[in-house]
């Protein structure tokens, strides 16, 4: 299986002690979204999990950790979130050269092939204009020219949840107009770096600027990480446009601690603050405990590995 931690919250940045501790014990346990009673037990065997791949804006904590993932026989692919917004959209984060100089060091240490850099999501506001974009893309780019092959962008869905704390920032999604100029001045930057540009979950078609629809969690890449031919299948849990792999997430929604405006997995900061206050690192739960209300039921999970033509089954 590939182990996603994760599309719902920050864990590498907000919960790594918790994370850690759930790959040495061997296990995990994730509530349903839809139904938070029903509960899965996942297995974290090495022998399970093909690779870990981690979606952070904040790498600092996991950095000191890779050796012990390596270690313990995970391989792993890093996403990594770099937009330059300042502290008025991304309220809770390192500033930006810290971010820039950690995507540097982790390049040097696990190499390119590994590392993917997000530019997303991209959204206008009075500050933040399709101009001030094509600069600070073009400025992120250059800093971080070698750290990376891919780079992933997304434009800003102004989901309910979200809408009133953008609005009153000013901010606004991209109109299609928007998208390809964006695309345009994008593509070109992105050419001089030698960066491959790629949406995500995108129905726009950018494909003349040379943007093509791209899949984060993509099977091919996992498995040169991993060494050798992954069986996979398209995630049918996202959304229709979306070119991911399926994946387990680990994550809980309402947790991240970034204080990011425009995330659509948190409601708001009050329930952000209220789950993470019922975090045990110990627990086998990102938040809380079990209760006798709950549900547990081992999930099955297999290695995607192929031997000889055949999946191994683990």
């Amino acid at each position: 299986m590939i182990l996603s931690v994760s599309r719902r919250t920050d864990i590498p940045a907000c919960y790594l002690e918790w994370f850690m501790r759930r790959l040495q014990e061997g296990f995990v346990l994730v509530r349903n979204p839809m139904n938070p009673r029903q509960v899965s037990r996942i297995a974290l065997s090495p022998d399970t999990v093909d690779c870990i791949v981690f979606w952070t804006k904040n790498p600092l904590p996991l950095m000191p950790h890779l050796p012990q993932v390596e270690a313990m026989g995970y391989p792993y692919l890093l996403q990594m979130t770099l937009t330059g917004y300042g502290a008025d959209v991304e309220t809770a984060l390192p500033p930006v050269e810290e971010r820039i100089a950690a995507m540097q060091a982790l390049a040097g240490r696990i190499g390119a092939e590994r590392l993917v850099w997000r530019y997303d999501p991209i959204l206008l506001s009075e500050r933040y204009t399709p101009e001030w974009h094509a600069e600070n893309f073009a400025r992120l780019a250059e800093a971080l020219a070698g750290c990376t092959h891919r780079c992933v962008i997304s434009f800003l869905d102004l989901y309910p949840k979200i809408r009133s704390r953008l609005q009153a920032c000013g901010a606004r999604c991209c109109t299609e107009a928007d998208m390809r100029r964006l695309a345009a001045s994008f593509a070109e930057t992105a050419a001089r770096r030698g960066l491959t540009l790629q949406t995500c979950s995108e129905r726009v078609d950018l494909t003349e600027f040379g943007v093509v629809h791209g899949a984060c969690i993509d099977g091919d890449v996992i498995s040169r990480i991993v060494g050798q031919p992954l069986q996979t299948r398209r995630d049918a849990n996202q959304r229709s446009a979306c070119g991911c792999v399926a994946s387990i997430d680990i994550g809980e929604y309402d947790t991240c601690r970034n204080g990011c405006l425009y995330c659509y997995a948190n409601h708001g900061d009050a329930v952000v603050t209220r789950q993470a206050a019922l975090h045990d690192p110990e627990s086998p739960l990102l938040v809380g405990a079990l209760t006798p209300q709950d549900r547990v039921t081992e999930r099955k999970v297999a290695s995607l590995r192929i031997h000889g033509g055949q999946m191994t089954l683990l």
